[in-house]
């Protein structure tokens, strides 16, 4: 059997980039031995998370850092050109890679397929100061990171996800995500989340599984049996309390166009990568930056007053924590070391990803 193309190579360790939900918004065609074409998507007209597709936009950033990483381990240079005339939602790049005698081995490449998400609590020893540079310079120049680190920033970041997590708890439109992308009794899931990486004990998965049944039970335990804090005390609270810190990145300048986003989806992959090379491990903490762009923004994202009134309420505790230029923000997470995860989300196999020109 021929042995795969170099392209092949390095699409099949790109397609380990990170994206939301694990929901890989990406299918690649082959054009010749140095082209390709990304043919992006977003999920914003089924996912309550990507309404303006800006989660979707990183995730192809962080996959076109990906594939520049994994061009280098074979010298090869990587650039790129967004189509101008596809729709937002479907954002498309044309690939290239040529041969060049300068490009060196990015060390990152050793770590693109260990990269993964720690839901689990970590240490709480704070990083030390040449970690922290390292995380700086991956970022880029026109990204900083700001680090909340002390145990009473550690827990101010806890409480506002504890709160947050109520609102995905209570919402119709995230029950509806809910039920989608989790994968019930699985260590591994090649195109979901497996519900043994969500970070809660076993006990707690099978309440959530059962209760997950349906939006009625939903209803039912969250007005009268507290259904919710248990799942936000193991998921939310403890965790973010049970870490070296939280990392906030922001741009120079508010990203605004399709091009911002996937240019920061960059800079976090880097970031990301380096963590993981660092031995550090990394967990998203997004959702209160995405509520609040649409309450910025004006885009109405539940039917539900009551959750809208108390994602507004929510706001003047994340501005405090993310400082004046709050808008600038594009990425938030906690970082630590710790135990490597005992579950998580692995990938479509290149074939199933790979689709004619269009």
């Amino acid at each position: 059997m021929n042995s795969p193309s170099v392209i092949h190579q390095i699409l099949d360790i790109a397609r380990w980039a990170p994206s939301g939900d694990n929901t890989q918004p990406w299918r690649f065609a082959v054009i010749s031995e140095t082209d390709v074409v990304v043919h992006g998507f977003d999920t914003r007209d089924h996912c309550v998370y990507d309404l303006d597709g800006h989660a979707s936009q990183i995730s192809l950033g962080a996959l076109l850092a990906t594939m520049a990483v994994a061009a280098s381990a074979h010298g090869w240079r990587m650039t790129f050109q967004r189509r101008l005339a596809m729709a937002d939602s479907r954002p498309t790049f044309d690939v290239n890679f040529a041969a060049d005698p300068s490009v060196v081995k990015d060390p990152l490449a050793a770590v693109i397929t260990l990269r993964s998400v720690q839901r689990r609590p970590l240490r709480t020893r704070s990083l030390v100061a040449a970690d922290k540079q390292a995380l700086a310079a991956a970022v880029g120049p026109a990204y900083s990171v700001r680090w909340i680190d002390s145990f009473k920033g550690r827990l101010d970041v806890a409480l506002l996800m504890f709160g947050n997590a109520k609102l995905r708890l209570t919402m119709p439109e995230a029950y509806e995500v809910h039920c989608s992308v989790i994968d019930w009794g699985q260590r591994y899931s090649e195109d979901k989340v497996p519900d043994q990486a969500l970070g809660a004990d076993a006990l707690t998965l099978r309440l959530m599984r059962f209760v997950l049944g349906s939006w009625q039970r939903v209803r039912f335990f969250n007005r009268f049996l507290a259904g919710t804090w248990l799942p936000r005390l193991q998921m939310d609270l403890l965790p973010g309390i049970a870490c070296a810190g939280h990392a906030i990145i922001q741009a120079e300048r508010a990203p605004k166009t399709i091009d911002d986003w996937v240019a920061a989806g960059q800079a976090i992959q880097r970031f990301w990568l380096t963590a993981t090379r660092l031995g550090l491990w990394h967990q998203p903490e997004v959702t209160p930056l995405i509520f609040s762009s649409y309450l910025r923004n004006g885009i109405r994202f539940t039917r539900d007053q009551q959750v809208a009134r108390s994602a507004a309420a929510l706001q003047p505790a994340l501005v405090r924590l993310l400082g004046p230029d709050s808008d600038h923000t594009v990425w938030m997470g906690r970082i630590g070391a710790g135990a490597a995860p005992r579950s998580r989300s692995t990938r479509l196999p290149l074939a199933r990803l790979l689709v004619q020109s269009l």
